[in-house]
């Protein structure tokens, strides 16, 4: 179960994670996990690494814009309560070719990879969107990325198969259901 922040939608936190908005400050961060071809691999139409600690502050920039201007969706860093470090990225965001469709996604560094961050963010991100009202959640995931789907199904969300509605792309579809979602909180 996730823990409201104090701000206005502005994140929430787990019992090993803090999850708040981006910040300049993390630009650094946010360069060294979107650097990486291991991480930027799985994302997008066209993946592609970051080359520039600019181009990872101009993102910082737009993602801070976005969440103040969507209050019912969010692109936050994950930050490690025991050491503050920045983890990843957990999103709930439209999905794009969508009809309102909502996508919960996780980005991690490579160094917080098999600590369960990601289910336990992505878990909180849902318990987040449900709170507000969200009725289901979305989750895409490239073929091969069998990281990723372990993630989703540790979530209980359900596979639906193949589709290449979104990103152009064909890729594994989730899904969970707000009335199923109160089981897959509990679980671990």
């Amino acid at each position: 179960m996730s823990t409201p922040s104090t701000g206005t939608g502005d994140g929430f936190e787990t019992q090993r994670l803090v999850v708040r908005g981006w910040h300049l400050t993390d630009g650094d961060a946010f360069f060294d996990i979107y650097r990486r071809w291991e991480v930027a691999r799985w994302l997008g139409s066209t993946p592609r690494a970051l080359e520039t600690l600019d181009e990872a502050e101009a993102r910082v920039t737009r993602w801070a814009e976005l969440n103040r201007s969507a209050e019912d969706e969010g692109r936050w860093a994950v930050e490690r309560r025991e050491d503050g470090r920045v983890v990843g990225t957990v999103l709930l965001v439209r999905l794009p070719d969508g009809d309102g469709e909502v996508e919960v996604g996780w980005h991690l560094h490579p160094d917080a990879w098999g600590h369960g961050y990601a289910t336990e963010a992505a878990r909180g991100a849902l318990d987040w969107g449900f709170r507000r009202g969200l009725e289901e959640a979305l989750a895409v995931v490239r073929p091969g990325n069998t990281a990723s789907a372990a993630v989703c199904r540790r979530l209980g969300m359900e596979p639906q198969g193949l589709t290449s509605r979104y990103y152009g792309l064909e890729l594994e579809l989730f899904r969970l259901r707000r009335e199923m979602a109160g089981g897959a909180a509990a679980a671990g």
